[in-house]
């Protein structure tokens, strides 16, 4: 069993690269490892994706947009504790040099004997020391320690140092929220598991500005609206579930804390994680900025330091949990295919459109269709091979709808439309096909 799981994992990933979803960072000259590169297919994917997280949060009445800059005041990163905080654990293999996370040997593989697990070298390991995990740079010309600034490693403290910028110039009242969708930057020690963990990657969080005692109402609430999101694009429900963080397993700023978890291929694993912050971050930027960051409630007459609930994701994991989970071998009638079950939210490509020969005006008709849908949704025109060559193809891809022009559309302007997951096939006028099409991705639920 887990010799298939890695399979899958091996076949996925060398989709990917085939069909244009994700290829390694300078490939050329032999990667960089940790980062990864999003091909025509992925970037389209990973667009849909983080379209479904804003229009979910930013279509509220309380919730507002940002987009904060990745270089922030060095003195952002202290208040926040990551200077102090934002380590890990990293030892050195005397014998073969490679470096490991400490609290992760278990997990690791030697990288000179690759089929020895690193927790067998233990005896040549040196002592553990703490590794920071934030990039380091420079601002200006002179790089001395004056003039040190990091790579974000997340993007929420941009919305808390905005806090009151944002309450103030959209007129919002405390409960209310800031989304961002940003780049973000860890220096892992050691990076796995395809987009799991890697260097570079983005970020998709919201804030939740509260008031003290109403807290755990909202906490709540947005641990239910967060898993919701899950299943209605699409994700299998069994394959999805909370795990409650312990005092132990939670950050310093944590008063309650739940992770949504994902059974990979090499486990179960988070996805996002939803955490009651209390008032850490925006007391903490009080104090060491020496600016009031506290709220008046002009209703109440009472001013306090606002709690935060926030939702945060790193787009690469649950990005590549919907590859997975949309990952499919299928036999049809003795024929097998590959199908990614996206959600046709998600799908890179929404619909393909295809001439059945390449002959009677039917080129030029299927063009026409392709002219007229592009407009208002991503389509592929494909005229190569036999057709069922071609549904075999948008399959792989994800694409949800096959659009195929024939002798029939020459004479009664139809065309036939088929299901990527049922493969039924149905007549839809031309003239409202892009209208089926839209009603249907409005409608889809996943197959059982």
């Amino acid at each position: 069993m887990a010799q298939q799981k890695t399979d899958v994992m091996e076949k996925l990933v060398s989709l990917c690269k085939r069909r244009g979803f994700v290829f390694q960072s300078s490939e050329v000259y032999g990667g960089l490892n940790g980062c990864w590169d999003f091909g025509p297919l992925g970037v389209e994917l990973l667009r849909n994706f983080k379209e479904a997280w804003w229009q979910a949060m930013t279509s509220r009445e309380d919730v507002e947009g940002i987009d904060a800059s990745i270089l922030m005041h060095p003195r952002t990163w202290e208040a926040s504790g990551h200077v102090e905080h934002f380590t890990d654990p990293m030892v050195d293999c005397r014998e073969c040099k490679a470096r490991f996370r400490a609290d992760q040997i278990e997990d690791m593989t030697c990288p000179k004997h690759t089929n020895r697990p690193a927790a067998r070298c233990q005896a040549n390991f040196t002592e553990a020391r703490q590794f920071n995990l934030m990039f380091k740079t420079f601002v200006g010309p002179v790089e001395d320690e004056g003039s040190v600034v990091y790579l974000r490693p997340e993007t929420c403290q941009g919305i808390y140092v905005n806090f009151l910028n944002v309450q103030a110039s959209a007129r919002q009242k405390v409960p209310f929220g800031i989304a961002q969708v940003g780049k973000a930057f860890r220096n892992e020690i050691n990076t796995k598991n395809f987009l799991y963990r890697v260097r570079e990657f983005e970020q998709m969080e919201m804030q939740f500005f509260v008031k003290p005692g109403t807290d755990e109402e909202w906490f709540e609430y947005w641990r239910q609206e967060r898993m919701k999101w899950y299943l209605d694009l699409g994700m299998t429900p069994e394959k999805v579930r909370f795990h409650h963080q312990v005092p132990e397993e939670r950050a310093h700023y944590a008063k309650e804390a739940y992770d949504i978890y994902y059974e990979f291929p090499f486990g179960w694993s988070e996805i996002e994680g939803v955490h009651n912050r209390t008032d850490y971050d925006l007391s903490r930027h009080q104090q060491y900025s020496g600016k009031n960051l506290t709220y008046f409630d002009d209703q109440s007459q009472e001013r306090y330091t606002p709690y935060v609930i926030e939702t945060s994701v790193g787009v690469g994991r649950p990005l590549m949990a919907f590859l997975v989970d949309a990952y499919r071998e299928e036999e049809v009638r003795g024929e097998k295919r590959t199908v990614l079950r996206f959600h046709p939210r998600l799908a890179p490509i929404k619909a393909a459109v295809f001439p059945l020969v390449n002959r009677d005006h039917m080129p030029e008709v299927a063009q026409r269709v392709v002219a007229d849908l592009r407009l208002y949704l991503r389509v592929f025109y494909d005229d190569g091979g036999a057709v069922g060559r071609r549904y075999r193809r948008m399959d792989e891809v994800g694409t949800p709808y096959c659009v195929t022009v024939d002798s029939q559309t020459l004479q009664d302007e139809t065309v036939t439309v088929r299901d990527r997951d049922s493969m039924e096939q149905v007549r839809v006028p031309i003239s409202g096909l892009r209208g089926h099409i839209e009603e249907r991705i409005r409608t889809w639920r996943r197959p059982e």
